[in-house]
C-alpha cells in the first residue's frame, strides 16, 4: 500500500493506483474527457492535469495516468492547474466547437468561446475509439494517422467500409453491458447482466455481440429479447455509434423457399446436463463444474484468462475428473461417447500443466482407439495423474475427517484395489455424455429420417453408406450421426459434401428397383398409406379420387402395403406368388 495527500486529504491505496482513481475513491472531481475505468490510461485530453507538489518543487502532470506513490502529496485546484486546463479547454474547443461534452466543461470554467482559430471537427482525439479497437477487440482495425494537427482517427488504408467491420464499437456502448465493462456516464440505471452463452454463463454480454471470436460471418447479432431498443423503442446508441450504418433497427424476419438438390444435415449434438444426476452436485455444490465450464476457464479468452481457478478465485490443490456421466448408463445413456476419455486426458494434462495439482481421473474403461491417443494416455501416466477404475457414487461436501474439512469429497469405488475410496478435492470436473440436439426429432420429421440407438440419425448402411440416408439427396455429417471427436467429424463432413457435388455433378439419380404401387380398382380412398408413408412417397389425387406413388421418392420399405386396409398397396418384386416361389425353391 501507498499513502498520499489529495487536496490535504490522506488516503491509502494499493501499488499502481492512479491518481485519479485516488481522487475518485476521496469524491474529489477531476475533469476528463478521455479516460475511461475499462480501458488502459492514455492522458490524451489532458484535462485530467493536477499539481504535484515535491521537496524541491512541482510539476503538472496528467492525473489518469501518473502512479500513486508514497508520501506524494498532491493539489488539484491550484490557479497554475485551473490555467492550464483552461488553456487546453480552449484548444479543444477551437477543433471542436459542437461537441456538447466539451461546450459543457468549458463552460464550468466560465469558457464560452476560444480565441484560437474555430475548426469544425466532431472529434477531440480522445483515443477511447482506438483503444476499444486494440484492447477490448483485438482487431486494430482503426488508429491515429499523421502528426500534430493534422492527426486524424481512420480505419485501415483511411477508407471507410460500406458494412459492418466488426469494430465492436456497438457491443461496448451498449448500456444493456457485462459487468465487466463499467459505462457509469452512458446510463444512470443499472445494467442487468446477460449471462455469454458461450463461456456458459460464467461471464456477460452486451445485448449486441459478437457470439465468439471464430463466429462465420463474423459480425454482431442484436439480442432482441434484452435489447432496450427492440424492447422498449428507447436507446439506439449502438446505431448512433456505427459509422459504417450497418445496423438496421427496422429490418424484419424474411423467410425464403429455396429449391435444392441435395442437403447436408449437419446438426451436431447437445452435451448431457449434469443437474440430471443430482448426487454428483453440478449447480448445487460449488467447484463441481462440467467439462465446458472448465472448457472456457482454461482457455486464454476464457473468463479467467486461461487460469485455473475456483469460485474462491485461487489454483486448486487437487481436481477430481468423473468419466462417463450420463453415458455407459442404462437410466441415462446406454451408448460410449467416444470423446469423453480423451478430453479428460487432456483436462488432466491442462491441470498438471498449470497449477500442478493433484488430479484423480475416476474411469470405468480406458478408451483410447485413435492415432497417438493411447501414447497420450501413457504420458499422462508418467506425468503423475492417478486414475482410479471405478464407477463414483457421490460428490458431497460433507466431511468426515479433518483432512475432508472445506473439501469436495469424491465417494468411488477402486475395481483394482477392491475398496471404497473419499477423495478430497479442491474442484471436481463431469466428463458428460454426447447426445442428440434438443430439436433432432422435429429435423427427423422434417427430413424423414429414420433414428438409430440414442436417437441419433440411422445412415443408410453403417458400412457401405455411412453418410447417406435412406432418402437420396440426404446426407449426415458430424455427431448427428452418433458421437464422434473432431478428426471423424472433419472426414464425415468431407465426405457428405463430396456426395452432394457428385450428385450435382450427375444432374440425376438411379432409382429404387423395388418400389410400390396402388390397384386402383382396389383402392378405398381411406389414405391410411398417406399417414403412414415415412417418406412422403404417397399423394392424393382428387381428381381421379385414388392414392398415387411418386416413384422418385419412395425406397420400396413396403410400410404402405402391411397398413393398407384393402390391399391395394403391393410392392413391386414381391408379390405374393414370387414370395411363395422363394419359399418352395427354399424347401425343395
Amino acid at each position: 500500500m501507498v499513502s498520499l495527500t489529495i487536496d490535504g486529504k490522506k488516503i491509502d491505496v494499493e501499488h499502481g493506483t492512479t491518481v485519479l482513481q485516488a481522487a475518485e475513491k476521496l469524491g474529489i472531481w477531476i475533469p476528463t474527457l478521455c479516460h475511461h475505468r475499462s480501458l488502459t490510461p492514455y492522458g490524451a485530453c489532458r484535462v485530467c492535469l493536477v499539481e504535484l507538489q515535491w521537496p524541491r518543487g512541482s510539476s503538472i502532470e496528467a492525473s489518469c495516468v501518473y502512479p500513486a506513490a508514497d508520501g506524494m502529496s498532491v493539489r488539484t485546484d491550484t490557479d497554475r492547474v485551473v490555467r492550464t486546463r483552461k488553456i487546453m479547454l480552449e484548444l479543444l474547443l477551437a477543433r471542436c466547437p459542437e461537441v456538447r461534452a466539451i461546450r459543457d466543461l468549458a463552460g464550468h470554467f466560465g469558457i464560452t468561446r476560444s480565441r484560437f482559430p474555430q475548426q469544425d471537427s466532431d472529434c477531440f482525439l480522445c483515443g477511447m475509439c482506438v483503444r476499444v479497437c486494440n484492447e477490448r477487440m483485438g482487431v486494430g482495425a482503426i488508429n491515429f494517422l499523421h502528426r500534430g494537427v493534422e492527426k486524424k482517427v481512420s480505419p485501415p488504408y483511411d477508407a471507410h467500409s460500406p458494412i459492418c467491420i466488426a469494430c465492436g464499437a456497438c457491443q461496448v456502448v451498449c448500456p444493456a453491458h457485462s459487468r465487466s465493462v463499467e459505462f457509469d456516464r452512458l446510463t444512470s440505471h443499472t445494467p442487468r447482466p446477460i449471462p455469454s452463452e458461450f463461456d456458459e454463463g460464467l461471464s456477460q454480454r452486451a445485448a449486441v455481440y459478437i457470439p465468439f471470436a471464430q463466429a462465420v460471418p463474423h459480425k454482431p447479432v442484436i439480442d432482441a429479447e434484452h435489447c432496450i431498443r427492440l424492447q422498449t423503442g428507447a436507446c439506439g446508441a449502438c446505431q448512433a455509434f456505427c459509422d459504417a450504418g450497418a445496423i438496421d433497427f427496422d429490418q424484419q424476419d424474411t423467410f425464403r423457399e429455396i429449391e435444392v438438390g441435395s442437403i447436408v444435415v449437419a446438426t451436431g449434438f447437445e452435451v448431457f446436463d449434469g443437474r440430471q444426476i443430482a448426487r454428483y452436485g453440478y449447480g448445487r455444490l460449488k467447484n463441481v463444474m462440467s467439462a465446458l465450464d472448465f472448457e472456457r476457464i482454461s482457455h486464454a479468452s476464457g473468463p479467467t484468462n486461461g487460469e485455473i481457478l475456483t469460485s474462491e478465485g485461487q489454483p486448486p490443490e487437487s481436481v477430481a475428473i468423473i468419466h462417463c456421466v450420463g453415458s455407459r448408463d442404462e437410466h441415462y445413456h446406454e451408448y460410449c461417447s467416444r470423446v469423453c476419455c480423451m478430453y479428460s486426458l487432456k483436462f488432466a494434462h491442462l491441470v498438471k500443466e498449470k497449477t500442478g495439482a493433484e488430479v484423480y481421473n475416476c474411469y470405468i474403461d480406458m478408451r483410447t482407439p485413435g492415432k497417438g491417443y493411447e501414447e497420450f494416455y501413457k504420458r499422462l501416466l508418467h506425468e503423475g495423474v492417478q486414475f482410479i477404475r471405478g464407477k463414483v457414487a457421490e460428490v458431497t461436501d460433507v466431511a468426515e475427517t479433518e483432512e475432508e474439512e472445506g473439501k469436495l469429497v469424491v465417494v468411488c469405488e477402486d475395481t483394482l484395489l477392491g475398496l471404497t475410496r473419499r477423495l478430497p478435492v479442491d474442484m471436481v470436473i463431469l466428463s458428460a455424455a454426447l447426445q442428440p440436439g434438443a430439436d433432432s426429432d422435429h429435423v427427423a420429421r422434417l427430413f424423414s429420417l429414420s433414428c438409430s440407438q440414442g436417437d441419433f440419425f440411422l445412415e443408410k448402411h453403417p458400412k457401405l453408406a455411412p453418410v447417406e440416408a435412406a432418402t437420396e439427396g440426404i446426407y449426415l455429417a458430424g455427431a448427428c450421426q452418433g458421437p464422434k471427436d473432431i478428426p471423424d467429424s472433419v472426414a464425415q463432413g468431407a465426405a457428405a459434401a463430396a456426395c452432394a457435388l457428385s450428385l450435382a455433378d450427375r444432374g440425376k439419380y438411379v432409382l429404387e428397383p423395388i418400389t410400390s404401387e396402388i390397384v386402383p380398382e382396389r383402392c378405398s380412398r381411406c389414405k391410411t398409406c398417406i399417414t403412414s408413408c415415412p417418406y412422403s412417397a404417397i399423394v392424393f389425387d382428387e381428381q381421379h379420387d385414388i392414392s398415387l406413388i411418386i416413384e422418385e421418392l419412395c425406397k420400396g420399405c413396403g410400410t404402405c402395403v402391411v397398413t393398407c386396409p384393402s390391399g391395394a398397396a403391393r410392392q413391386k418384386g414381391f408379390e405374393d406368388v414370387q414370395i411363395y416361389a422363394e419359399l418352395d425353391g427354399i424347401l425343395t
